[in-house]
């Protein structure tokens, strides 16, 4: 039978993080969902893990333990087994930030006649022990120049399932930015429009792969942005994206912004009255 929701929970040998993740998703006072578990075929003890709970969870866990190829094609084994309509990927280590989170998310999705992408806040666990807030876009409009630098948070966000059929599944020869790619291809050129709600959905474990390997990260996303953008295009972003970027954060303070609006208005006028000279010599 379908279900509205699916959540899908990678793992390879990372039992103590798989329990703390399974133990949050159990302990949804929603229960209108399905649970997959997809495991690396584990040496320690996550399958064990897995059978523990799977008398909890009832028919409503799938699970396997086999040999993958890496993290994507063990996500893209997860959606092809979901039969929810939505997609939710909460990996081992990260959790559901609190018991009525499930449902409060489901809610969002009928308050807002079910958007193609919704999306909440990630709370980050941070190695020194703080918690910060990732409120994402915070519901502003999602441009290429947010993509250049930035992302759509994974963990918080419920993606309907017909568009891994729309725009193809994750790219598996990528190691830890398929996801960014992905909404690139739904967002930027597929003009999906992504709803946020204001609501903390995950507990986000930043000693995670994607977190503690930035030049991979880097690399990766660099080749993505050459394939996806014409050269020109990229070129310009190139050069010109941080100083967007700096204008933004400037017209935030009006003292600051129009200081630097006449002090460019008065180096045009002066730039404008030499090529005049050069000319009437």
């Amino acid at each position: 039978m379908s279900q509205q929701l699916t959540i899908i929970t990678i793992n390879r040998n990372n039992a103590d993080g798989l329990k703390k993740t399974m133990d949050s998703v159990l302990a949804q006072s929603c229960t209108g969902f399905e649970y997959i578990v997809i495991d690396g075929a584990s040496d320690d003890d996550s399958v064990d893990i897995i059978r523990q709970f799977a008398n909890r969870f009832g028919s409503r866990l799938k699970w396997i333990s086999e040999p993958d190829k890496g993290i994507y094609n063990a996500m893209n084994k997860g959606i092809g087994m979901a039969t929810g309509e939505y997609i939710q990927i909460l990996n081992s280590g990260d959790c559901l930030v609190s018991g009525d989170t499930t449902g409060s998310m489901i809610d969002a999705l009928k308050q807002n006649n079910f958007p193609s992408i919704l999306y909440g806040n990630m709370l980050k666990d941070m190695p020194d022990g703080r918690i910060v807030r990732d409120e994402g876009f915070a519901g502003q409009d999602i441009t290429l120049l947010g993509f250049y630098f930035g992302t759509l948070n994974h963990s918080p966000a419920y993606i309907k399932k017909d568009l891994f059929d729309k725009y193809g599944y994750y790219d598996e020869s990528l190691k830890i930015v398929s996801d960014w790619e992905w909404y690139f291809k739904a967002i930027i050129f597929g003009g999906e429009k992504p709803v946020y709600t204001d609501i903390d959905v995950t507990l986000f474990d930043m000693t995670g792969i994607s977190e503690t390997n930035i030049d991979l990260r880097v690399s990766e996303r660099r080749q993505v942005l050459q394939r996806l953008l014409p050269s020109p295009v990229l070129a310009d972003y190139d050069q010109w994206a941080f100083p967007i970027i700096q204008m933004k954060r400037l017209k935030r303070h009006p003292w600051a912004y129009k200081m630097v609006y006449l002090l460019e208005r008065t180096l045009f006028k002066i730039e404008r009255w030499k090529n005049a000279c050069k000319k009437t010599r």
